[in-house]
């Protein structure tokens, strides 16, 4: 029977394999030390501290500019436009985290502890909209529900109505679109972690409850929900900060959130400053959900003191409750991908023409290589970093590893801000000392290049590299290290020979994930992109809010494809944490 406890401890947690990998990358702000080696001033320590301080600079950066600006119009914003961006952000922050939470933990428990048909495939698909870009979705409900889409067209023709005045029908530009739309590809976060904790619950505390006259339902609110509160909170604030970094959706429903703000004051009022200050009251947002989802986590902890693969009996569910079950677990399927993945195809097929060509082609060569030298550079300093961990501790250390992982909670928009300040300031001070000392213009060297953006990529991904490694880390014996030491290793090659052979698989996995998250990443490539370049996103952007969502079909279509294959991998992977027997 699990025993719980008072004191300000973390939850047991679960073995670590590649779908646990994901969930301890995600949380991306609890760093234990692997071992418990001495201080060590090195190369790996001093590494992480530079490491530390290029990673954090873009945000040091959006404070300074925001705090003395070139031209101060934070009053002027008080007084107009930060009071409905405030308000409109938290409105869209409720919804989602509502929407999230019941579909994510709701379809969760049925997969996990009922049986019904259809089950063992809504195991893995209910993840499969996480492939979905936001933004993309919007645009195709906008077209499909629009009054000149064909839903409208039906009823009009069906029931003979002729103008808008006759009928009443929702309207999907607004704040509960934009929420609706969110919920229906964010919810697998919830999901995902959700599931990992229903897996991992003790049997016996299930069975107890139910043995003291608790129905399943009543199980499932008194005793389910609560032993895995920890993972939901963490589910839920990750789905929250993927809503506050959203542009594409927001912008396209015109609807007023922080992160618009800071695209709206920055680019339309040619105010950086002003922007910078948006910024900070987003980044505000961003720390309130971390202290929130560390506060909920320390509050209760619990362990299992009994066998941890005790597998758990099914409830076998019939008749109608059974088909409830299978239309609660397909409707978010449905509505989350399927629609729209079969629209964009049925636009990519019918426009293929229009949207095979040339300028496709560079588009989608130049996520890939953006989005490969990400997922290379990522995996790259995540491993470093995961092994300065290995090697020693001490508080500055852990301090410095626990702000890394902060860049993947920071939103793009607010990453762009902070990035292209100092950027553009060396660019500009170089330009000057070249023209007065060589009469040369060095333009726009790095500001301008897609170093930036490659820079901002590794910036808000690099804390899923670093998690994953990290918990690949913790698979390797401690004796495999003093082994090779004593046969006269250095680090470097005790890491070289004796680590990577055995993280092939989370390698590979923390590549998969950073590129796919590069390919979908929007604001900051807005922002952030050299002058007449494109990638897929800001190019299904343009068209998108050019009404051509057919022209863009192709690379919408692309951009799932792209981010299907590992969603299919990862959630197989998930199902593979404990059989369960039916009753």
């Amino acid at each position: 029977m699990p025993q719980w406890s008072r004191r300000q401890t973390e939850p047991t947690r679960a073995p670590v394999n590649e779908a646990g990998a994901l969930d301890h990358a995600l949380r991306a702000a609890d760093v234990p030390p692997v071992r418990s080696g001495a201080w060590r001033f090195d190369l790996w320590t001093i590494g992480s501290f530079v490491m530390t301080a290029v990673i954090l600079m873009p945000v040091v950066a959006v404070l300074v500019l925001a705090l003395f600006p070139t031209e101060n119009i934070w009053p002027h914003l008080i007084d107009t436009v930060l009071p409905g961006y405030v308000r409109t952000t938290v409105l869209l922050m409720i919804g989602v985290c509502v929407g999230t939470f019941v579909i994510g933990t709701g379809t969760a428990w049925l997969v996990t502890m009922c049986q019904f048909p259809g089950r063992k495939v809504f195991e893995w698909a209910l993840l499969i909209p996480l492939a979905m870009p936001a933004y993309v979705i919007a645009y195709v409900y906008t077209d499909l529900l629009d009054y000149a889409g064909p839903v409208q067209v039906l009823l009009r023709d069906l029931f003979g109505w002729a103008t808008p005045r006759e009928y009443w029908f929702p309207d999907i530009r607004t704040l509960g679109g934009a929420t609706s739309m969110m919920v229906l590809v964010l919810y697998p976060y919830v999901y995902l972690l959700s599931r990992a904790a229903f897996l991992e619950q003790s049997v016996g505390v299930l069975e107890a409850s139910r043995t003291l006259g608790c129905t399943p339902w009543q199980s499932f609110i008194r005793v389910g929900l609560p032993l895995a509160r920890p993972s939901i909170v963490v589910g839920l604030t990750l789905a929250l900060m993927e809503a506050l970094n959203d542009f594409g959706t927001v912008d396209y429903f015109a609807v007023r959130t922080l992160t618009a703000g800071i695209f709206n004051v920055w680019l339309h009022m040619r105010n950086l400053g002003g922007g910078a200050q948006i910024a900070v009251v987003l980044l505000l947002f961003v720390i309130a959900l971390i202290l929130l989802e560390r506060g909920a986590r320390r509050k209760k902890s619990y362990h299992n003191t009994g066998s941890r693969n005790t597998p758990v009996v099914r409830i076998r569910l019939n008749g109608w409750i059974a088909w409830s079950a299978m239309a609660a677990c397909a409707l978010p399927l449905l509505l989350g991908f399927i629609i729209p993945a079969t629209q964009l195809a049925v636009y990519a097929v019918t426009h293929f023409e229009e949207s095979w060509n040339a300028g496709f082609a560079t588009y989608a060569r130049n996520s890939l290589i953006l989005s490969g030298s990400a997922a290379l550079a990522a995996v790259t300093l995540g491993l470093f970093l995961a092994y300065a961990a290995r090697l020693g501790k001490g508080p500055i250390l852990t301090t410095c590893l626990r702000m890394v992982s902060l860049g993947y909670a920071v939103p793009g928009a607010v990453l762009a801000v902070g990035i292209l300040y100092p950027f553009g300031m060396f660019d500009n001070a170089l330009d000057a000392w070249m023209r007065a000392t060589f009469g040369i213009s060095t333009g726009l060297l790095l500001s301008g290049s897609m170093f930036i953006l490659l820079y901002a990529y590794v910036v808000r991904f690099l804390a899923l590299s670093y998690g994953t490694m990290e918990a690949g880390l913790t698979r390797v014996k401690p004796t495999l290290d003093d082994a090779a030491r004593t046969l006269g290793r250095t680090p470097t090659g005790v890491l070289r020979q004796v680590h990577i052979p055995i993280l092939r698989g989370s390698l590979l996995t923390a590549a998969i994930l950073v590129f796919v998250d590069s390919m979908k990443e929007l604001p900051a490539t807005l922002l952030l992109r050299p002058f007449n370049f494109d990638t897929l996103a800001t190019h299904v952007y343009q068209f998108a809010k050019d009404e051509q969502i057919e022209r863009a079909a192709l690379g919408a279509l692309f951009i799932v494809l792209v981010g299907l294959v590992p969603t299919i991998v990862l959630s197989r992977a998930i199902s593979q944490g404990r059989e369960t027997p039916t009753t």
